[in-house]
């Protein structure tokens, strides 16, 4: 039997009449169910039955765990033969998705959906696995800090000191540069003959280097106090205008001490000879100017450590390394000349480490104060040098004309292609094809009055005439050229095309509808002659000027091509080096953050070093933090190095870091290793001392999922230490304990099972009821005000595939409840429950696995609390009290976000408003900051300090969207944006510049957020009813109450 609904004039009876056969044969009620089953069934009405009523082989349901024990011998036949939503006649429907699924359905859509949701599940996955701060949200543990096994360290930032640990961090990783500072050491006679005080600050400061960099070796710490080195530099730095120095000049004067300091070991040897001192060798080249100035040519060697270059006006770093390398005309011919003048350098010696640094400050003249250049600058990871050095000049000079003539020539067709294309003498210009294609279609185009008369004659025109002119052609209808044109392809081609230049019109022209041919401008009269020839001129013009444009085209291509390949000769590629770090700074030239990425060669992969923070980052992070021209954040040095180093270098390769940083302790002096071994020591009584005085403390629960729902959903005070650590059947019971009325619905409607069949029937079918109840639910389609999840733990469970032993364990949990004693018949069905419970074993049910799955659906409801709470705060313009129920409910939904995408609540919707809030709050600190009050100003930095920048820095922790990204860097622009304001008060720019660096930089302390207050819990039917009013209220806009 097959129904055709619509096909004639009674399909909508016919298919009601399909509807009612199909209700009274499946016994469902639900029209929309059955109308969707019979559409899936192309009308065929045998087959949507059979849809809906074959077994979903699928979603088989086991038999409950409790009737495969022991138990299960003692119960009826009939009983334990109970059905299951599978297999009973009125449950057919209990998945309405998976019938429709059956043969009909396309399995490629459901495996594309599977893919989909797979591959959602491992993004969220892989969203979190780096964090650039490991602490949130509670008191750290001293055991925290100790290293993770061969894991690089890092450095304390102790008050603005990021500068020095992003130098020194990206220097300790050059393995020569670190034994080098290692194994520095003086004659005795040379230090008691070292009398100058810039001598002994010199030396001061290797020995202090050299104990930290023992430290970064062979510390168990996370991270390494750099005081005593930087206090030694803070003499010289101190300065009370410039409260954090810059990375070049920090640079610069380490470079020079440590020049001075190895001088003194070449002095014993060879007395003056610089070219011996192993920091020249290093990190010092030489150059070559040759110029010409007034006339006069000139040539002078310089030496450089640390190569300076202009950002401005350049996007690659090979283009500002040509602008570097050449300035003015260098011209043979021009040396006789005295207006002339021209430069041009050349390398003549390269150091193993070479140093940019690129200059993103200039002085603005009338602000009369720097500013930062945040435009964007590109580097690559390998680059060759050989075309900067002085011994290929002359290939380099050969080249550098070609590619001069190659741009001049690029110039000229760039203008030739922008004549053709912005074609006009008024302001509004148009590609010339477009144009002249404009002009054609215009005359072809009929007049209104004779639109209708064309139209109806056309189909005669046609037949009566063998070659038809080219505006029949162009004027006619889709419509009627697909009726009247029934002849053969070659009589069709033959019949359309009367010339050469009547097939180009037509085949440039593409039939339009009459309808918009009747709107168009349209010559009054044309005659055919005159039509004939128009369309000739145009067509041949248009066609030579696409084959001009086309012929522009390609030779920019040709030339650009040129340009890239002009150094890939094989001979200007015997030099290379690779990129070891990038030292970036975030913020304006007045303030901000350094941090650095280093790539670590045995493991083969970028880091990004933070301060204190050391993680795993990428090439791809990397050129979004760096490049510039996005967000404040920009590279601000960059350090190659050749890849031929060293063979110590090439030896780091052979083994794991791990093992070499071993060797290389091994190999310190015995006073460095003792250094090392007494810091150990020391950290292992700290770790004593600490937890000594955490035993004496009042005992508190542990922060972890359970603990944290246990105090959510208790409403007494602290407990017992017995009771901190919540088991999994005291988490079940306490979610039975929520389906208690559920629970007694059930057992009421199995009335007639107990009295006719005994109290172990009861239980079978109330068990077996509830369980096709709350399956049925979990089928439902959610809506943005209602969440089934929140009703029940098992919609939960099965929502989310849970095993089926965990969830017939936790539904026959809800019947051993101790609270159902109503009446005879709960009590007696409670203890029967109860009795099965503990007959299953451990071969059974795990309960590692219950438990997890139980803590899972507690923090689900902590976090949809938390949220609604948020919400109703934010809705009433509480947004510090909100703020913090949002960063908390965002952070434990991402927990359960990693185990699936259905285990948790929109991650999007938190993210909203939690942006919101933030940006709320921004404005609100802000004003009261810059209202000069001293109360408001004291809570404006209040709200900074304990909110705003705590919520910042843990949003940094994740991979961040592009949404939160904007909205730190909306935030962080306000705070820079009162920089040097004339209307500000000193002790406001002050306190303005104490600010700042921590607003900037995403990781140099410990975030530590205080946890929103606990809330009284919901019973499932309140906190339904509470979703559904806040998600009403998030699109009404109107205020909500909070409970």
């Amino acid at each position: 039997m097959t129904a055709e609904p619509g096909a004639r004039g009674g399909g909508g009876e016919d298919c009601q009449v399909l509807l009612n056969q199909m209700k009274e044969i499946t016994g469902i009620q639900d029209s929309a169910f059955l109308l969707a089953a019979l559409k899936a069934a192309d009308g065929d009405l045998m087959e949507a039955v059979t849809f809906l009523t074959e077994d979903p082989a699928p979603e088989p349901v086991q038999s409950p765990a409790w009737k495969r024990s022991t138990v299960s011998k003692q119960l009826p036949q009939d009983v334990s033969a109970a059905p299951t939503p599978h297999n009973q006649d009125n449950l057919c429907t209990a998945n309405p998705v998976r019938p429709l699924e059956s043969p009909k359905a396309p399995a490629a859509e459901r495996d594309a959906a599977e893919r989909a949701q797979d591959a959602h599940s491992a993004e969220n996955k892989n969203r979190s696995k780096r964090k650039r701060c490991e602490v949130w949200g509670e008191n750290p543990k001293h055991h925290d800090w100790r290293r993770a096994g061969d894991w690089p360290v890092g450095m304390k930032n102790i008050g603005n000191t990021c500068w020095f640990s992003a130098v020194i961090q990206s220097l300790f990783q050059l393995p020569e540069f670190r034994r080098l500072v290692l194994g520095y050491s003086l004659p005795q006679n040379v230090l008691e003959s070292c009398c100058s005080h810039t001598g002994k600050r010199n030396i001061a400061f290797m020995q202090e280097l050299q104990c930290l960099f023992a430290l970064m070796l062979g510390t168990w710490r996370k991270f390494v106090d750099p005081s005593a080195a930087l206090e030694l530099l803070r003499d010289v730095f101190r300065s009370a205008e410039q409260p954090q120095q810059d990375v070049s000049e920090f640079t610069h004067k380490l470079l020079d001490w440590l020049e001075d300091a190895f001088q003194l070991t070449v002095n014993v040897t060879s007395p003056g000879d610089k070219s011996e001192n192993p920091m020249v060798q290093l990190f010092y080249g030489t150059f070559l100017t040759e110029g010409i100035h007034e006339g006069n040519t000139f040539s002078k060697i310089e030496t450089f450590g640390q190569y300076p270059l202009q950002v401005n006006g350049y996007q690659t770093l090979a283009e500002c390394l040509e602008g570097a390398m050449v300035e003015g005309e260098m011209d043979g011919a021009a040396a006789s000349q005295s207006v002339k003048y021209g430069q041009e350098r050349w390398f003549t010696k390269l150091p193993p480490v070479l140093t940019f640094e690129l200059s993103r400050f200039e002085f603005n003249q009338s602000l009369g104060q720097p500013e930062k250049i945040h435009t964007k600058l590109e580097f690559p990871q390998a680059m060759y040098m050989d075309r900067y050095l002085y011994c290929n000049k002359d290939l380099i000079q050969m080249k550098r004309e070609e590619m001069k003539r190659l741009k001049e020539k690029m110039v000229t067709l760039q203008q030739k292609l922008e004549r053709y294309m912005e074609y006009g003498s008024g302001p509004a210009r148009f590609p010339l094809p477009d144009m002249l294609q404009y002009v054609l279609e215009f005359i072809a185009t009929k007049p209104a009055v004779a639109a209708s008369s064309a139209q109806s004659s056309q189909t005669a025109l046609l037949h009566s005439q063998a070659k038809p002119h080219a505006l029949d052609m162009l004027s006619q209808p889709n419509s009627i050229q697909e009726k009247t044109d029934t002849r053969t392809e070659d009589e069709a081609f033959f019949v359309a095309n009367s010339s050469a230049q009547q097939n180009s019109s037509v085949e440039l022209q593409a039939p339009v509808p009459a309808a918009e041919l009747c709107e168009r401008p349209a010559p009054h009269v044309v005659s055919e002659e005159e039509l004939t020839l128009v369309q000739t001129c145009l067509q041949r013009w248009r066609n030579e000027i696409q084959q001009d444009v086309q012929d522009l085209k390609e030779s920019i291509a040709r030339i650009n091509l040129s340009i890239e390949q002009m150094y890939c000769d094989p001979l200007l590629q015997q030099v290379p080096y690779r990129l070891h770090a990038v030292l970036v700074h975030e913020g304006q030239a007045n303030a901000g953050h350094y941090w650095a990425f280093i790539y670590d060669q045995p493991r083969q992969r970028w880091l990004k070093y933070n301060d204190i923070a050391v993680t795993e980052s990428s090439w791809e992070e990397l050129e979004r933090e760096s490049f510039g021209g996005l967000r404040s954040a920009s590279a601000y040095c960059l350090m190659y190095i050749r890849d031929q180093l060293s063979p110590a270098a090439a030896d780091e390769d052979e083994g794991p870091e791990a093992r070499q940083f071993q060797k290389e302790v091994e190999a310190l002096s015995p006073e460095l290793r003792h250094y090392i071994q007494e810091d150990n020591w020391r950290l292992e009584q700290e770790a004593e001392e600490w937890d000594e005085e955490q035993s004496c403390k009042i005992p508190q629960m542990e922060p972890s999922p359970t603990s944290e729902l246990q105090e959510l959903s208790s409403e007494s005070g602290p407990e017992q230490p017995a009771a901190c650590e919540q088991s999994a059947p005291s988490l079940s019971s306490e979610h039975a304990r929520m389906a208690k009325e559920q629970t007694a619905k059930a057992i009421a409607n199995s009335a007639d099972a107990y009295d006719r069949n005994g109290v172990e029937a009861a239980l079978c079918k109330a068990f077996r009821e509830e369980y096709s109840r709350l399956y049925l639910l979990s089928r439902e389609t959610p809506t943005p005000q209602n969440d089934a999840r929140l009703q029940h733990v098992l919609i939960y469970f099965l929502q989310n595939n849970a095993p089926q032993q965990v969830v017939e364990r936790t539904l026959l949990e809800q019947f051993a409840d101790k609270n159902l004693s109503y009446d005879e018949r709960s009590i007696s069905i409670m203890k029967v429950a109860r009795a099965k419970l503990s007959e299953i074993g451990p071969e059974d049910v795990d309960m590692e696995e219950y438990k997890r799955w139980h803590e899972d659906y507690s923090l689900f409801r902590k976090v949809s609390i938390y949220l609604l709470t948020g919400l109703e705060l934010y809705q009433n313009r509480k947004y510090q009290e909100s703020l913090t129920y949002l960063v908390y409910a965002y952070q434990s939904n991402t927990k359960l976000l990693l185990k699936g995408t259905n285990r948790g609540v929109s991650e999007s919707l938190i993210a909203l408003y939690r942006r919101k809030c933030l940006l709320k709050l921004n404005e609100v600190a802000a004003s009261l900051f810059v209202s000069c009050e001293e109360a408001h100003v004291s809570e404006g930095v209040s709200i900074l300090n304990e909110l705003i920048i705590p919520c910042m820095h843990l949003m940094n922790n994740f991979e961040i969207s592009k949404e939160d990204l904007d909205a730190i860097e909306v935030m962080r622009n306000r705070w820079c944006s009162y920089l040097g304001r004339e209307d500000m008060d000193a002790k406001l720019q002050t306190k303005l510049g104490e600010l700042l660096p921590r607003l900037l930089d995403g990781s140099t302390e410990v975030i530590v957020l205080k946890e929103p207050p606990k809330i009284r819990p919901n019973s499932p039917y309140d906190l339904c009813s509470r979703f559904a009013a806040v998600m009403e209220s998030i699109h009404g806009a109107s205020a909500v109450a909070v409970q």
